[in-house]
C-alpha cells in the first residue's frame, strides 16, 4: 500500500459514519520529508518540522511559543509525552502521532470533535508502530 493510500483512506476516511472528515492530513518521514498528504496540509517550514521533533524529544519545548503549521499558530494541549502533540485552534486545532519511523498529521475543524480527529490520527499511528515503521 502506498503512503497516499493511508493519507486518502485512513486518514481522510469518514468518521464514523457521520460523513465528518479531517481537513486535512499528511505523514512526514522523521527527516521531514513528507511521504503523503492530502491537497488541503499547509507546506510546513522546516523549523516548524524541527520544533515538532525536539517537542517529541524535549516534552514542553512547543508550549511556550505554540505550535506552527504552516504559519498557522496552534496552542499545545495535553498530549501524550514523547509520543502525541496536540494543539488548539479555534473551532479546530491539530494531533500528530510519532511512530519510529514517521510523524502522522491530522488537522480539523468543527464538527469534527478533537477526540474524533485524535481517534483517526492516532489508530493510524498504532498500527504503523506494530507493523514496525
Amino acid at each position: 500500500m502506498s503512503w497516499q493510500t493511508y493519507v486518502d483512506d485512513h486518514l481522510m476516511c469518514d468518521i464514523d459514519g457521520t460523513g465528518h472528515h479531517l481537513t486535512a492530513a499528511a505523514i512526514f518521514g522523521l527527516d521531514g520529508n513528507v511521504w503523503a498528504q492530502s491537497a488541503s496540509f499547509p507546506q510546513l517550514k522546516q523549523e516548524e518540522v524541527t520544533g515538532i521533533l525536539k517537542d517529541f524529544d524535549e516534552p514542553g519545548h512547543l508550549a511556550p511559543t505554540g505550535l506552527f503549521l504552516g504559519g498557522q499558530k496552534y496552542m499545545v494541549i495535553q498530549g501524550e509525552s514523547g509520543a502525541v502533540i496536540r494543539g488548539k485552534k479555534g473551532t479546530g486545532g491539530a494531533c500528530i502521532k510519532k511512530t519510529g519511523a514517521a510523524l502522522v498529521f491530522g488537522l480539523y475543524d468543527e464538527p469534527v470533535t478533537p477526540g474524533q480527529c485524535n481517534l483517526v490520527v492516532e489508530r493510524l499511528g498504532d498500527y504503523l508502530v506494530d507493523q514496525g515503521m
